[in-house]
């Protein structure tokens, strides 16, 4: 099968580019041919001649990520996140040139400005298309004023493709409330994280406890509700690490100061690989103002974490309330506080809710389980 993969972005990594690297990493292991095109400011594609395998030395995080998997890429540099007439119907053309010298059996094609324009090509060109939005752009996660925008555009984009892979079941009910496709259209698939060795695994029970929390500093995060409730626990004893970068750094460094414990807290920036950092904590959170199905969440449990998280998308399909961690309201600083105060005060609890966090990664989110379930849609789609 030859396969192509649609990414909006190349110059942030998150839960969409890291899917995208790792389907496409196994379906080149099982055999199968997969070129990733990925949008965004990464410069021009090179490749050598001969057939059309694309390979590309320009720069980005997202295109030095595949280079070292050995994924063949092929930048586009019309296609960028932010909503551009002009500019996103030369990116049209653009893909439809790439996919027609390609010649696909199936694109896959992920987040929303990728999956509109992707589809709009493969309507062109005849070619099978599946969309995985990684968090679909209607309900709260957009303004009012531009939900209805989205909400159309994403029921137009569904009649040119061949199915919906959502990642988790919240977003199979959201598109179904909000009518984007019928349901025999969407298909559940959680995501899924690859092991880690042993000498990676936390120790919840370690004291004093370290918390960290591992997301972008951009909407839809809010790393400022945790700030907020780490703020009226200055009586106990805790750090806190946050990796990540983006626009709203320096906005939680100034309320880290303002708030009186930025000598507690740790900027860590971008992290590859955040295994040996989880294995440092004792706790795991995330707040966030809307999610879809966080990584993070996946990889903190898989090194034996408790979770205290927002209660937000399909968080709880991960997170089971008072057994692997704990949910809390949104935008809650208050609630945040009560749930990490009792964590942090209760280091056998730690260890108990990071024990079975650890089973509830074996038996339902491993790396594996997520390929397998994929690449059987993919082979349903094609017959």
């Amino acid at each position: 099968m030859r396969i192509a993969y649609l990414v909006t972005r190349a110059d942030s990594v998150g839960g969409a580019s890291i899917h995208v690297l790792e389907m496409a990493r196994w379906m080149l292991s099982q055999g199968h041919e997969a070129v990733v095109f990925a949008g965004g400011d990464a410069g021009q594609a090179s490749r050598p001649a001969g057939p059309p395998t694309f390979v590309s030395y320009a720069h980005g995080p997202v295109i030095e990520r595949l280079a070292e998997a050995g994924v063949p890429y092929r930048p586009l540099r019309r296609l960028q996140r932010a909503v551009h007439p002009v500019l996103d119907v030369r990116a049209w053309f653009e893909l439809t040139d790439a996919l027609r010298e390609f010649q696909p059996d199936l694109v896959s094609t992920h987040t929303a400005k990728a999956g509109w324009i992707g589809r709009a090509a493969c309507a062109r060109l005849g070619l099978a298309a599946i969309y995985t939005p990684h968090g679909l752009p209607v309900g709260d996660r957009m303004s009012r004023r531009v939900a209805p925008f989205y909400g159309a555009a994403e029921r137009l984009a569904a009649r040119w493709g061949r199915a919906i892979v959502c990642v988790c079941e919240h977003e199979k009910r959201l598109a179904l409330a909000h009518r984007i496709a019928p349901p025999e259209q969407l298909h559940v698939v959680h995501n899924g994280v690859g092991d880690v060795a042993d000498a990676l695994r936390a120790s919840p029970a370690v004291s004093p406890a370290r918390i960290v929390s591992v997301a972008r500093f951009e909407p839809p995060k809010d790393q400022a509700t945790l700030l907020a409730a780490l703020a009226r626990l200055g009586h106990l004893d805790w750090e806190l690490d946050l990796v990540g970068d983006g626009p709203t750094e320096a906005a939680n460094r100034a309320l880290a100061r303002r708030l009186g414990i930025a000598g507690r807290v740790r900027f860590l920036g971008y992290q590859p690989d955040v295994a040996a950092t989880l294995a440092r904590a004792q706790i795991f959170a995330l707040s966030s103002r809307s999610e879809a199905f966080p990584r993070s969440v996946l990889e903190a449990m898989r090194a034996g974490l408790p979770v205290v998280a927002s209660d937000a998308g399909g968080v709880s399909e991960a997170v089971e309330n008072g057994i692997t961690g704990a949910l809390v309201p949104r935008r809650d600083a208050a609630s945040f506080a009560e749930a990490l105060c009792r964590l942090i005060l209760d280091p056998a609890a730690r260890q108990q809710q990071g024990a079975a966090a650890r089973a509830r990664y074996q038996s339902h989110f491993r790396l594996e389980y997520m390929l397998e379930k994929t690449a059987a849609l993919y082979e349903a789609i094609r017959q």
